[in-house]
């Protein structure tokens, strides 16, 4: 297998995309691409010390920024190493692409290059979210592909979300909610309202609407929004459990006593802190794309590198694109499957 990462994208490139890619690299039997601007890439190798045969780097000269016009920086960057990847990709010479780069660029580029699922309206990203009392994590979709939404497309993630996270970890017939402002049925604006219509006549468990209050308890496996509501949701949750936990870890090294309360229950506060760490769950896919495609946080460090690379395996393996292909192929709702 080839996985291909964006040896340019994100805040700390080309240095930590290159170190978790060596440390990936010397478990993994796998070849690693790193396509980039070679020089610096290869600089980066030689000060890890690389002599290892299953990393091989990928020239491309140019880099699309966060600040740039997203479509117009893939049409006019052909060299970049988000538009070059993802040729790559569509061609065979990758089996899936990472990249910590420009989300609006990597979206772009993928419906550009590679194109949607037939069917599809449009591609969504999904995460992974922790949950109590649960040691699988259910999936949040969309985190903000599309802060424009229509009822079709919640509709279509629920569809999605629910075939992702029964191939990948194998959860049976898994139970889909819609995140909305209440549980009840006639909750949420007219977006939602129809969205809850759409989902409850699609052939998937659906369970109905859940607040975001209620996900992280619930027995929910995947949880469909639209790209903004997703967004902020995820973000504010990821930000209130490390303000939470910062404020743990201060109360008890305030004094000696503390600290050594803080000895007893370091454990189990580090396994905490893991299960809410965003650098453990390796990439979020773009589902509804034509090919395996991974995005990560743009401040990822070595180590979210190295947990993404380990697990793109797992999502090429389950070969999710064609799955959700065949689901909305068959599904017989109302008018879903009906391209743009």
């Amino acid at each position: 297998m080839k996985l291909l990462i964006d040896g340019m994208g994100g805040d700390n490139a080309p240095f930590d995309i290159v170190k978790g890619a060596v440390r990936a690299a010397k478990e993994i039997e796998d070849k690693i691409l790193i396509i980039g601007r070679e020089d610096e890439i290869l600089d980066c190798l030689n000060k890890e010390n690389w002599t290892g045969e299953n990393i091989e780097v990928i020239n491309a000269t140019e880099v699309i920024n966060n600040d740039e016009s997203p479509a117009m920086a893939v049409r006019k960057k052909k060299d970049s190493s988000i538009s070059k990847g993802m040729k790559l990709l569509k061609e065979g010479a990758a089996d899936c692409f990472i990249s910590g780069g420009s989300t609006g660029a990597l979206l772009s580029a993928g419906l550009f290059t590679l194109g949607r699922i037939k069917g599809v309206k449009r591609p969504a990203i999904a995460s992974f979210f922790p949950r109590l009392d649960n040691d699988l994590p259910l999936l949040l979709i969309d985190c903000g592909a599309n802060v424009e939404s229509k009822p079709e497309y919640i509709q279509q993630n629920g569809i999605m979300g629910s075939i992702f996270i029964e191939k990948v970890l194998g959860i049976k017939n898994p139970s889909v909610a819609l995140l909305n402002v209440g549980a009840e049925d006639e909750k949420g604006d007219d977006l939602h309202k129809e969205a809850f219509q759409l989902l409850s006549k699609s052939n998937i468990n659906f369970k109905g609407n859940i607040e975001g209050r209620d996900v992280i308890f619930g027995s929910i496996d995947v949880v469909a929004t639209d790209g903004f509501s997703g967004n902020i949701f995820l973000k504010t949750s990821e930000g209130t459990a490390l303000a939470l936990l910062k404020a743990i870890k201060d109360k008890l090294t305030e004094t000696k006593t503390s600290k050594l309360g803080a000895l007893m229950v370091y454990k189990k506060l580090k396994g905490l802190k893991k299960d809410f760490d965003y650098k453990e769950a390796g990439g979020a896919p773009i589902l509804g794309l034509k090919g395996p495609v991974l995005k990560i946080h743009g401040s990822s460090d070595d180590f979210a590198i190295y947990n993404a690379l380990l697990k793109a395996a797992d999502y090429v393996k389950a070969d999710v694109s064609h799955e959700i292909e065949k689901a909305i192929e068959n599904f017989s709702g109302k008018e879903a499957v009906d391209g743009e």
